[in-house]
């Protein structure tokens, strides 16, 4: 069995759960705008302290490497890479849209007859990081940044019910007519993550913490504020 750390900053939400052989046992969320700086490494601790473990019992650090916010995303591995690096303990980590469909299927949201899931990350106006699963799962397309239309998953959508959830579904119910379209606007949390984390630890897909990146998926854009400061 193992003992692992999951910590998930790619949205708005932020969250940190301790799991015992993909079961958890504590966890702990905001979603208090601009705080994942703050409060990551605080949650980290409490799930520990809370569970009466310390980070030197932990067989494994798991941080989700989006897509998703770019900060957001720093923030994560910035805090997985130095409890990895102090501790001396392996780095893990799983997929945003992998914890999302994960999330769906544990909360019950499927339509009956669904053959796939379609996780969505929100981006820009009409753009969301996507790609579409299996409902056990199983990623069918590659992740990439998609701008919604009206004509947007139409081979899916003809196959039977599709469910489009994630934190950049609901925009799309604007776009997306389709009867067999059901969304839902859920944030990924990392007591979604338990499972996905324990099959990576088991299969030892370990990840470098000298070299690991998020999976930004698009280039952070810095922006010059129009603000006079003098």
């Amino acid at each position: 069995m193992a003992l692992i750390l999951s910590i998930e900053t790619s949205t708005a939400l932020c969250s940190a759960a301790l799991a015992l052989d993909g079961k958890v046992i504590c966890y702990k969320e905001s979603t208090t705008p601009r705080s994942h700086a703050s409060l990551t490494s605080v949650f980290a601790d409490e799930v520990l302290r809370e569970s009466g473990k310390k980070v030197a019992d932990l067989d494994a650090i798991c941080v989700s490497m989006g897509p998703g916010s770019y900060t957001g995303l720093r923030v994560g591995v910035s805090t997985a890479k130095g409890l990895c690096f102090g501790a001396r303990k392996p780095l893990l980590a799983v997929g945003t849209l992998d914890t999302i469909v994960a999330q769906a299927v544990s909360e019950g949201l499927l339509p009956e007859g669904a053959k796939y899931v379609v996780p969505m990350v929100d981006a820009r106006r009409m753009e969301v990081y996507t790609a579409v699963f299996t409902p056990d799962g199983r990623q069918l397309t590659e992740t990439e940044p998609k701008i919604i239309d009206e004509d947007s998953f139409s081979k899916e959508l003809a196959e039977g019910p599709v469910l489009f959830v994630g934190d950049g579904a609901e925009k799309c119910a604007a776009m997306i007519h389709s009867g067999n379209a059901v969304f839902a606007g859920i944030m990924p949390k990392a007591s979604a993550m338990a499972e996905l984390a324990e099959a990576e630890f088991a299969a030892g897909r370990f990840r470098d913490v000298a070299y690991f990146e998020p999976f930004y998926l698009k280039d952070f854009v810095a922006t010059v504020s129009k603000k006079k400061l003098f």
